[in-house]
């Protein structure tokens, strides 16, 4: 089964773990889910059905390694509190059925004179200047030619294409990436660290789902990680060591 290889790296990155609710922590290295953000800002396909997305594939990564030794810097950043609206809201702003509604960056409802909430610091334990290798398969959705899929993926991911910029977590984090033709050739090794991460985040979507709602509820799934010699090999969605919602 055909595999693709990516070098990403960048300044900043957060990853943060789901346990810190206010103030973010990141985890030492990139979680599974933000690395398959990564390549599916690179490529991604499925078929809108109403409300609805069937996904043509989903990318199941295999093996994270660590290039640069995870380094934490402390932030602290403005976030605003507010949420954007909904699709309904958003087509009436879009079609001019309704006059659209700023997020205001700064000041509270006492500023502001409205319901908003404005904005709120919060720290934040980043990780700077990162680097991983990145390895992960196409994994077709039934009735899907996987290599087709495979060869568009490398058209886009030669020609530096990307539907939106890759980032390490937070949006404001870009990832910069680059193709990996020959991953046995590459001379840089990751870096000597042994280290059990313990329960990691491993995706917050069901990645079998053949049709994908966006009312469904967020699928929380962990793994027991660890690295190893910097590498940190990840278990396929199905297996048993991904631990799922009781019932799944």
């Amino acid at each position: 089964m055909m595999t693709h290889t990516l070098e990403v790296w960048g300044d900043l990155a957060c990853f943060t773990r789901p346990e810190m609710k206010v103030e973010r922590f990141s985890y030492p290295v990139i979680t599974p889910s933000a690395a398959r953000g990564i390549f599916d800002a690179i490529y991604w396909d499925g078929k809108r059905e109403g409300s609805a997305i069937r996904p043509y594939f989903h990318w199941q990564i295999s093996r994270i390694e660590v290039l640069e030794i995870p380094r934490y810097i402390a932030l602290r950043r403005n976030e605003v509190k507010d949420t954007v609206p909904g699709m309904a809201t958003l087509n009436k702003w879009m079609s001019g059925a309704e006059n659209p509604e700023p997020l205001w960056a700064d000041g509270g409802k006492d500023e502001l004179g409205t319901d908003q909430k404005g904005r709120t610091q919060r720290q934040t334990m980043a990780l700077k200047n990162v680097r991983y290798r990145l390895t992960a398969k196409i994994v077709p959705k039934s009735g899907n030619d996987r290599g087709k899929l495979n060869a568009c993926f490398q058209r886009r991911v030669r020609a530096g294409k990307c539907f939106q910029q890759p980032y390490f977590g937070c949006r404001e984090f870009p990832a910069f990436f680059e193709y990996i033709e020959d991953p046995i050739a590459q001379p840089a090794m990751p870096v000597a660290l042994d280290q059990h991460l313990g329960f990691m985040l491993y995706d917050v979507f069901d990645l079998r789902k053949e049709i994908v709602n966006n009312k469904d509820k967020p699928f929380i799934t962990l793994f027991d990680a660890s690295l190893v010699g910097g590498v940190l090999n990840v278990p396929v969605f199905d297996s048993d060591s991904v631990k799922k919602p009781e019932g799944a």
